[in-house]
């Protein structure tokens, strides 16, 4: 296996005519309705992240303070337990059916199930059938979810030139912190300009309302474009073999490049651990286990952690089509490197500056943590595609990064709030941040810098045909 997977191909020779030219301005929509989805589906996250305190009391109001927030976060990670199953429905069914069949579906049910919260009735009003229902629009969402990200992944990475991948796939992660920054915002005006009362009674409901429009507009988008290059050729050489897909063949397929899942798992692990305790488990942290245990004026205030929130996104935010652009100069890998040895190095004191009692002393853990966790966000949608060959990339990348999320990732708000609660150490984060650090560095590790490479199974892509003459030129030469 090497110090690297290899995704070479067989060598051969290409002509100016073999490569996929797509224009900026195609490429530039393909971005846009693939984005979208993730801005939904991380509006709700966000939404949901920073209601938690209101949410366990309107659905939980006859528990405890720390069975209610458990069960609360736990709500948030059930819905990680169905990812799986909609990786391995939606991936394949991509790889037969297209890209973009699929990702409108995904985001017509996403929307569906964040717009179905806001519409349930509390728990002082239908009693244990209140979360029960929330637990059934978890679900539904989770479902969608697992087909989702893979494949607006697959979807970006198909249509952006070899050259500009590593940008262009970092504007997918823009569409996540623009949808958790607005969820952030949303909550935020409601809890500044709502009465207590009129939160718990209607209030928290407007924000999941919001969903619906963001989807019909996702859906709309996605009709408009055609399927990707890389898929459509694929479909073309089926079609002139008089082959047929079976799902059965392609999950053998899959299971047979077990070492790229296994890497991705790795990657996907060790980028969305320190995702998740960001962006899920830090608010409920500052608001509620600071002040509950370490009983010296740590913490922050709901307001004040949701501000700090709103600024540290708002940076990153901008930081990272930057990075995207950096690695196709100088690589994915380096970039990955950074985060994972940061998070080694840097866990601990991100999290004493957050336990501190300043609040410039929070928001610069809470940055800390932010701008190392887009080493990865930046990079991993335009590297983690490049593990899988063209007829069974959505599949394959589904299945990993579901998996990678259902078992590691997306628990990591229950299970932190779960072990300082316990334990009282309010240092698990820390020791979480620096196990999935090595846990990067080993996936890094074993991957095959994907910058400048055409696709596995794919032919080059070019923005020009300028561009494609120089990309047969430097073949040729290699």
């Amino acid at each position: 296996m090497g110090l690297a997977l290899a995704t070479s191909e067989p060598p051969r020779d290409w002509d100016v005519e073999d490569i996929t030219v797509t224009e900026p301005n195609v490429i530039r929509r393909a971005i846009g309705a693939a984005a979208i989805g993730n801005v939904t589906e991380w509006y709700d996250f966000g939404v949901y992240a920073y209601f938690a305190p209101t949410i366990e009391k309107v659905f939980f109001s006859g528990m405890g303070h720390t069975t209610g927030i458990i069960a609360t976060m736990g709500l948030f990670a059930v819905s990680f337990l169905v990812r799986p199953i909609g990786g391995m429905f939606f991936g394949p069914l991509a790889d037969r059916i297209g890209r973009n069949k699929v990702l409108a579906t995904t985001m017509i049910l996403m929307a569906l199930g964040t717009f179905c919260i806001g519409i349930i009735p509390s728990s002082n009003s239908i009693g244990i059938v209140a979360p029960l229902l929330l637990l059934a629009a978890r679900l539904v969402q989770g479902f969608s979810t697992g087909g989702e990200y893979g494949n607006a992944m697959t979807f970006i990475a198909e249509y952006a030139p070899d050259r500009r991948r590593g940008f262009f796939g970092s504007w997918l992660e823009f569409g996540t912190f623009t949808g958790y920054l607005m969820g952030a915002i949303a909550v935020t005006i409601a809890d500044a300009t709502l009465s207590q009362s009129a939160l718990l009674s209607w209030g928290w409901r407007i924000p999941f309302f919001v969903a619906l429009p963001l989807g019909i507009v996702g859906v709309y988008l996605r009709t408009k474009l055609a399927d990707t290059p890389a898929y459509l050729e694929l479909e073309k050489q089926a079609e002139q073999q008089e082959q047929h897909a079976d799902t059965k063949g392609e999950f053998k397929r899959i299971f047979r490049l077990w070492p790229y899942m296994l890497v991705c798992m790795a990657l996907v692990a060790a980028w969305n651990v320190p995702n998740y305790m960001l962006t899920s488990y830090m608010p409920t942290y500052l608001t509620s286990a600071l002040p509950h245990l370490q009983k010296n004026g740590a913490g922050t205030s709901a307001h004040t952690s949701e501000i700090l929130q709103i600024i540290v996104m708002a940076i990153l935010l901008v930081l990272i089509p930057v990075l995207g652009w950096l690695s196709d100069k100088v690589g994915r890998k380096p970039i990955v490197w950074v985060g994972s040895i940061g998070f080694i190095l840097l866990a601990f004191p991100s999290i004493l500056l957050i336990r501190s009692h300043g609040t410039f002393a929070i928001f610069g853990g809470l940055l800390i943590m932010g701008v190392l966790l887009i080493c990865f966000s930046s990079t991993m949608p335009s590297t983690l595609p490049s593990l899988f060959p063209t007829s069974v990339r959505s599949g394959g990348l589904s299945i990993a990064f579901n998996v990678s999320i259902s078992a590691l990732a997306g628990t990591t708000s229950v299970v932190m709030t779960t072990l300082v609660n316990l334990t009282h150490d309010l240092n698990w984060p820390a020791y979480y941040l620096i196990a999935f650090g090595i846990v990067g560095a080993v996936g890094i590790f074993f991957t095959q810098e994907p910058n400048r490479r055409h696709m596995w199974g794919s032919a080059p892509a070019a923005q020009s045909r300028e561009e494609a003459e120089e990309i047969v030129e430097e073949l040729a030469a290699a």
